[in-house]
């Protein structure tokens, strides 16, 4: 079996869908972080069957909840501090997300203005549709 230390402090994102850790640790650009990071992936979950898990020992404040939110706001995130969970953060889609995704739409007006932002909005919560701020192009891409 498979033993990863303790976080002393820290955060640990669980219930990860299997196989996600890895873009997960990208969209989060925890690879710029100067702190330990570890990931598991398909570790046995009973109401998962298997997940991925990372454990990250730095402040949670250096985790940008909204783009963990638009990833999958199933993710569980624990707070670590002395070695023990002392909170755990829930996750919702955001209303708006900046520079997460980028419009396919080549009349969009961040085809030509290369230094505009990315900016979707929350149209649908229901079925997670994300619009274009400019054009209103629909993200239909599966994360």
């Amino acid at each position: 079996m498979l033993n990863v230390g303790k976080l002393n402090e820290g955060f640990v994102l669980d219930h990860i869908q299997a196989g996600k850790a890895m873009s997960i640790y990208r969209d989060l650009k925890l690879d710029k972080l100067d702190c330990c990071v570890a990931i598991i992936k398909n570790a046995r979950s009973e109401v998962m069957e298997k997940k991925d898990i990372i454990k990250v020992e730095c402040d949670i404040e250096t985790l940008d909840l909204d783009i963990l939110g638009f990833i999958d706001c199933d993710i569980t995130v624990n707070i670590i501090k002395d070695g023990e969970i002392v909170e755990k953060k829930e996750l919702n889609l955001p209303d708006t997300i900046e520079n997460v995704i980028k419009c396919k739409n080549p009349r969009c007006i961040t085809s030509i203005e290369q230094e505009l932002k990315h900016v979707f909005i929350l149209t649908d919560k229901e079925r997670k549709i994300y619009r274009c701020k400019y054009c209103e192009e629909k993200y239909g891409e599966k994360r």
